[in-house]
């Protein structure tokens, strides 16, 4: 069963940073209570780290960034189908709140995304204690936190934003609805929840945006969001919300109705996405 988010006090008058008084304090917000408990321990063993709170849903995240005041969210990434969307949501409720999302593997997409977005550190889920705690302290210090691989991503990413000739990409209007698809793909989406906000299938999603791509010069989603960014092409562009039925899994069956009236093809299933409950390997 599932534990509201819980204030954890654990060095209270134990060791000072420096003299001062001041700690890093840290929110743990991971679906394995044991990956927390294993969190808690390596942290009881530094002097300047205090937990202040825990969560395990997504939910609770939110809970428990409004009422501890913390200077880092550890942030496991299967809380939630869309973590990129949530870090963006956990920043905006929080703008002062340094995010360190925890990913199950390497995946340069998420790590991409995840850092456009805000994300002040991305480790994976086999990172080694004194590596954390050496995340921890650099985040609070401002400086971002990838490992040497995902800075080899975000190098080679706008690397070939800023190689690709000007000339090659032709100026042209976006229109309307291209304009929202392309808004939510530089928020992270994926096709699925794009169909939903718009009101049309996953397929439609995806044959405008071959259109977009052929009319900016573009290979793929990320250099979409790179140029998008990079020349403000969106920035007046309101994102549709979820349909209020999506949480019912009849968001699908909304899109699936607006679609055939459109002329367009249902989507195969209407169930919503689903979260693992299995774990990787756990950090003691």
């Amino acid at each position: 069963m599932a534990t509201i988010p819980v204030s954890v006090e654990e060095k209270i008058g134990a060791g000072e940073d420096g003299g001062n008084g001041q700690f890093v304090r840290v929110i743990l917000a991971d679906t394995q209570a044991i990956f927390r408990a294993g969190l808690r321990k390596v942290f009881a063993l530094e002097d300047d780290i205090r937990v202040v709170g825990q969560a395990e849903t997504l939910a609770q995240t939110q809970s428990a960034v409004a009422k501890f005041s913390a200077d880092v969210l550890i942030f496991e990434a299967a809380l939630t189908p869309n973590p990129v969307e949530a870090v963006s949501n956990l920043l905006r409720q929080s703008p002062g709140l340094r995010i360190v999302v925890v990913t199950p593997v390497a995946d340069e997409e998420l790590t991409l995304e995840l850092f456009r977005r805000g994300a002040h550190g991305i480790v994976s889920r086999e990172v080694e204690p004194e590596v954390l705690v050496t995340c921890l302290r650099k985040v609070v210090a401002g400086e971002p936190w990838l490992d040497s691989q995902g800075i080899r991503w975000v190098m080679e990413a706008y690397r070939n934003q800023n190689n690709r000739p000007t000339g090659s990409r032709p100026k042209v209007q976006l229109t309307p609805k291209e304009m929202l698809i392309v808004s939510c793909v530089t928020q992270g989406m994926k096709n699925k929840e794009i169909a939903l906000r718009v009101g049309t299938t996953e397929q439609v999603v995806k044959n405008y945006l071959r259109k977009v791509y052929d009319k900016l010069g573009v290979a793929d989603r990320l250099e979409l969001a790179l140029y998008c960014l990079n020349h403000h092409v969106v920035d007046n562009t309101k994102v549709p919300p979820l349909p209020a039925s999506g949480v019912n899994g009849n968001a699908a069956k909304a899109a699936a109705a607006a679609a055939s009236a459109s002329g367009a093809s249902a989507p195969s299933s209407a169930a919503p996405p689903s979260v693992s409950e299995d774990s990787p390997e756990k950090l003691s």
